[in-house]
């Protein structure tokens, strides 16, 4: 960066959002946390992947370091195709 900030790590963030979200919940049980995550997580990695690699499918599934069959399945399950 060139302002000569140091970027908050990924996992930093993550971890922010989480406490947050349990924050708000003041006491109440959660449950399929994970699932919730994974979700909220995966669909916002998927777009700015694809857009990051012009669109390109098969670009994009190696830049994930997955196969362009898993992409497709999960574009779909987004409703991103």
């Amino acid at each position: 960066m060139s302002d000569n900030t140091t970027p908050l790590l990924l996992s930093a963030q993550v971890k922010t959002a989480v406490e947050y979200y349990l924050a708000q919940l003041e006491g109440d049980d959660t449950t399929n946390l994970y699932d919730l995550v994974l979700a909220q997580v995966e669909k916002p990695l998927l777009e700015v992947s694809l857009q990051h690699a012009g669109y390109n499918q098969t670009k994009t599934a190696e830049m994930l370091g997955i196969s362009r069959s898993t992409l497709r399945k999960k574009l779909a399950h987004y409703n991103l195709l």
